[in-house]
């Protein structure tokens, strides 16, 4: 395996359900719109960015012995992505989520990842048993973990000799799951990409700007931070570097995805050579492209 062009995405595999409208919404709306069923979740959807950006993503993640998670493998496969290292149950039902979006963006979602979180640490045996590293020789490439996983999964994974040398890569799967990624603030080799409202509940304070949010999260012993607030502005920060720019202008066609689509395009854009300037411009350019509807990616 050449870990300088495949990246291990490990976390929530699953179904995505979302039903669009054109239409601004609210609690109790009832509106016209389109209904989809499409592969999701963070890994997947990372995973999906990675491979039309021309890297070669592999999924740790738990997938049931049922025909939608089947169907879901195959999905997964005809992207070019890979699924040899999933762990297939036979007791657990392949995860799904339901959204609901409109013209005013997302109005509620469901996530419904039990069954990740019930498999736990059975989804990194291959990191362990000699497939992809070992306790002595720990995978060394690039990881994209997602924060779907169990607070006690990712504090082990924190403190792991499995991923002691890995580069980590780390998203929350949703605010109410940014918590969960306390325990790999610290660590020194993780690169966190949250959202200003993470940011804020990772701090335990408000933001006004990505910047903010950012210089707060180095204060508080993060390694690197990339830091997202919508269409307003977007921030990259270390120990000694700070970097701030401003999203192009675009009309909103769809939101779901467009955090992991940030994260892919500044992981594809670095392992390219890319600087940090532009490793951010073009995951910025990624992003915006994809909540305007006007790529697949």
């Amino acid at each position: 395996m050449t870990q300088t062009t495949h990246i291990l995405c490990i976390g929530s595999v699953l179904w995505d359900v979302i039903g669009r409208s054109d239409r601004s919404m609210r609690v109790g709306s009832d509106v016209p719109g389109r209904i989809i069923r499409v592969p999701g979740g963070v890994a997947m959807n990372i995973a999906m960015a990675l491979s039309r950006f021309g890297l070669t993503p592999d999924l740790l993640t738990a997938v049931g012995r049922d025909a939608q998670g089947d169907e879901l493998i195959k999905a997964a496969q005809v992207r070019n992505i890979g699924t040899d290292y999933i762990y297939r149950s036979d007791d657990l039902p392949t995860d799904i989520y339901m959204a609901v979006e409109g013209a005013n963006g997302l109005i509620a979602a469901i996530a419904d990842a039990h069954s990740l979180e019930a498999a736990g640490d059975k989804i990194l045996r291959p990191l362990s048993d000699g497939r992809l590293g070992s306790q002595s020789t720990p995978y060394s490439g690039p990881v994209a973990l997602d924060g779907n996983l169990t607070t006690a999964l990712l504090r082990d994974i924190a403190s792991s000799p499995l991923f002691s040398q890995a580069d980590l890569r780390v998203a929350p799967a949703s605010p109410g799951k940014a918590e969960r990624l306390l325990p790999l603030l610290k660590h020194p080799k993780a690169t966190l990409y949250v959202n200003l409202e993470e940011a804020g509940l990772l701090c335990h304070q408000s933001f006004d700007s990505s910047r903010d949010g950012a210089c707060a999260l180095i204060a508080k012993g993060a390694h690197r931070v990339l830091v997202t607030n919508g269409s307003k502005d977007a921030t990259m920060a270390t120990g000694d570097t700070i970097i701030t720019q401003t999203p192009p202008p675009v009309m909103v066609a769809r939101v779901t995805g467009a955090g992991d689509t940030f994260m892919a395009a500044h992981i594809a854009a670095e392992l390219a050579g890319a600087s940090h300037i532009n490793a951010l411009n073009q995951a910025i350019d990624a992003a915006a492209l994809y909540v305007s509807g006007d790529t697949d990616i």
